[in-house]
């Protein structure tokens, strides 16, 4: 859980969106067609990480396919820098010159890693089936690993192709350098909309295995994130988020409430550091600098401000209250172009601070809440890579450092 800030004197949490796809994906993935060909995948695959003999022929068929990639262009299949890919600890094998992939077995904790799995054995489906056809491969073999067949393929195939989405947000939430919570309301709406391919709503011409992995995802997600004030909060933190402030997947009526809500916000926010005389100025009006002095009055003016002026001379100046302020400031914010989804929105309010600077406080409020705790979970994988039994005389302050040294210190290539 990630604690996301503090409104109304209520603490207000949100769950870890990685957490939460990571929980759908699982669920989804432990159906009985979609576990039970994962199983097949996991055994053939396991086999082949145990198995000298069936290693050696994998490679031999990938050598005769061409299914080898060259040593420049090695595809990484790891998304995380916690977890390895498999077992070995590598994710490609290197011989008389030439890299080849090698597969991968999927670890229990990243649904992810499944899909890496399915993903690197449809890619060698034909080296592996050739493997397994050795002859010296087929005597050694007394596990269940044979090929899959062609309905297994298909079925593989379709669940790659339905678990796309789930992979890039999973990419999204863990790869990102700045996750903010603003990201998680598109996201969850694009993943429950009805009418998009990337949606998680059943469709007609969906496949069995397709409909029911997409039934048990959109019903995991739907119960995700469904209290008055969770949703609020996604919502305002994505208003001010200059790449989805158009908010295009609420009705105009939850946006009219967003907007009133932020200028609430921002206007009490205001209010609060507000200390009495700011924003009023002592000085009248053509009295400040680079106007030059004041025009000389004649003496019928003279004359009149000895009648009357202590009664009409008071100079009154009207100061725009904190809420139309915020209320302008909102327009324009508005009015300006949305951000391009590669930019970073916090380099966009850091670089307009000072255009908007009641929006500015909020967006620091609610934008530095991170939608993930991908990073912190990271920082312990490390301290855990770090202190080992046979590290075990390593003190605090050692530990301290190392762990600083490796998120921080880069080393450029030499």
């Amino acid at each position: 859980m990630i604690a996301a800030m503090q409104m109304d004197e209520n603490l207000t949490h949100v769950t870890c969106f990685a957490h939460t796809i990571n929980l759908a994906a699982k669920r989804a993935l432990k159906l009985g067609t979609t576990a039970r060909l994962l199983g097949r995948i996991r055994r053939i695959v396991g086999y082949f990480h145990r198995s000298t003999c069936a290693a050696e022929a994998l490679v031999s068929a990938q050598k005769s396919l061409q299914l080898q990639v060259d040593e420049g262009g090695v595809r990484d299949c790891d998304d995380d820098d916690d977890d390895d890919d498999d077992e070995d600890g590598g994710d490609t094998d290197i011989r008389d010159g030439v890299t080849s992939h090698k597969l991968i077995i999927d670890v229990e904790t990243r649904w992810n890693s499944a899909h890496d799995m399915v993903e690197r054995f449809l890619e060698q489906q034909p080296a592996t089936c050739l493997a397994l056809l050795s002859p010296d491969v087929r005597r050694n073999n007394t596990a269940d690993s044979t090929a899959l067949n062609d309905d297994e393929i298909k079925n593989a195939e379709e669940m790659m192709k339905a678990l796309k989405p789930m992979k890039d947000a999973t990419n999204i939430t863990s790869v990102d350098s700045s996750p903010t919570l603003s990201i998680i309301a598109p996201l969850l709406h694009q993943m429950l909309n009805d009418n998009t391919d990337k949606g998680f709503a059943p469709k007609a011409g969906d496949k069995p295995l397709v409909r029911e992995m997409k039934r048990a995802i959109h019903e995991d997600l739907s119960r995700r994130y469904t209290s008055e004030k969770t949703k609020l909060l996604l919502h305002k933190a994505s208003a001010l988020d200059p790449r989805f402030k158009a908010l295009p997947f609420l009705a105009a009526e939850e946006q009219v409430d967003i907007e009133a809500s932020l200028i609430r916000e921002a206007a009490s926010l205001e209010d609060q550091q507000m200390r009495p005389g700011d924003g009023v100025s002592d000085s009248s009006p053509g009295e400040s600098a680079g106007e030059g002095p004041a025009r000389k009055r004649n003496s019928a003016s003279a004359a009149l401000v000895n009648l009357l002026g202590s009664t009409f001379n008071t100079e009154v100046r009207v100061v725009p209250s904190a809420s139309s302020r915020a209320e302008e400031e909102l327009k324009r914010y508005w009015a300006e172009p949305a951000l391009a989804l590669t930019e970073d929105p916090l380099e966009w309010w850091k670089s307009s601070e000072k255009s908007f600077p009641l929006l500015a406080k909020l967006a620091k409020r609610y934008l530095c809440i991170p939608g993930t705790s991908v990073a912190a979970e990271r920082v312990f994988s490390t301290a855990g890579d770090v202190v080992k039994a046979q590290r075990s005389c390593l003190t605090p302050e050692h530990v301290d450092q190392l762990v600083f040294l490796q998120k921080n210190l880069n080393i450029s290539d030499c």
